[in-house]
């Protein structure tokens, strides 16, 4: 099976994507003749053409709100916007229009929208480039929120969620593009070709959305975590010892509440980690559905570990970061070591 880059993993989808459904559009910032920043896009407009793969104005307001007037018309419009960061001006599209879409139609409309951002730090991008806006997402009914770890997850995931009927936000940690991050920056990366999540299978596939994935099965402990996060969990609890389970959420709504409770029943601990702010991050919610569900079995209070409650730094960029040694303590805190 062939292994590929979490870009290519993306890009392939896209491709896949277009061959099959003559309705499916690519469009945003510098993704038609450039190929994007990242280079997630390259080739597809040469390979399907201007009409169906584009670049837009620096508007993102403009590009969401052009998507959802596609879908609403029969197109499956896939955006870009560059940065996560640079959402903002779309997000009164978002949330106003496209999340609302089937609800004011009474089902006779619906948005079958991507919008695709890079997502979170760890490359230096400072406060504009560096933040992780998923909670603001999560807090919209009518919205999917989707965050791949891996190219054979981006792959299926951003296939089904360009053949869902409603609003996908897909979210890509962009220091998970070329290779697994564990936190240590002063370690060389393992790219995605020695690593087995890297074998992307050609052709078409899909990873339904709201199953999350138990990437170590374990006794002692639950972790919760999506994205980037999910290999600093496997650092720290490989440098601690603790017999963790490490779930991977893959989509944060829908919610694989199930695959949770009944990991923490059977560990009675858990520890949340993401890389958002600790206050009102996405951690929170899941914080309480784990009390709410499984508060007869915990043995230690739910722990988070998370960004700072400050701007994405700069020159602190490893301070801010949540790595290994901060959730390995957390880890023996809440085994009470």
């Amino acid at each position: 099976m062939p292994r590929r880059t979490m870009i290519e993993a993306i890009r392939d989808a896209m491709d896949v994507s277009m061959a099959r459904d003559s309705k499916v559009v690519v469009f945003g910032e510098d993704v038609g003749f450039f190929g994007g920043v990242f280079r997630c896009t390259q080739g597809l407009q040469a390979k399907y053409g201007k009409s169906r793969c584009f670049d837009a104005p620096i508007n993102e307001s403009g590009i969401v709100g052009s998507a959802i007037g596609m879908a609403a018309y029969g197109l499956k419009p896939c955006v870009e916007i560059q940065f996560a960061d640079y959402m903002y001006p779309a997000y009164d599209q978002l949330t106003q229009e496209a999340a609302r879409l089937r609800y004011r139609s009474n089902g006779d409309f619906t948005c079958p929208i991507v919008v695709r951002m890079p997502t979170g730090g760890g490359i230096f991008g400072g406060q504009t480039h560096s933040q992780s806006p998923e909670a603001l997402f999560t807090h919209v009914s009518g919205l999917k929120t989707v965050v791949p770890s891996n190219p054979h997850d981006a792959k299926g995931l951003l296939i089904a969620a360009i053949e869902d009927p409603d609003p996908v936000i897909f979210l890509e940690p962009k220091r998970l593009y070329n290779g697994p991050f564990d936190g240590h920056h002063d370690r060389p990366v393992t790219p995605w070709s020695k690593h087995e999540l890297g074998e992307v299978a050609d052709g078409h596939y899909t990873v339904p959305l709201g199953k999350a994935a138990i990437r170590r099965a374990g006794s002692a402990l639950t972790v919760l975590a999506y994205g980037t996060m999910v290999y600093v969990a496997q650092a720290a609890v490989e440098e601690t010892g603790i017999d963790a389970e490490i779930i991977d959420l893959r989509t944060l709504l829908p919610l694989d509440l199930d695959t949770i409770v009944a990991s923490v029943k059977k560990t009675g601990r858990c520890v949340i980690v993401h890389e958002a702010t600790l206050t009102s991050g996405f951690g929170a919610e899941l914080s309480a559905l784990v009390q709410e569900n499984c508060f007869y079995h915990l043995e230690a209070p739910v722990a988070r570990v998370a960004g700072w409650d400050t701007p994405y730094p700069h020159a602190q960029e490893w301070d801010y970061f949540p790595g290994p040694a901060r959730v390995g303590r957390a880890l023996l805190e809440t085994m009470g070591a």
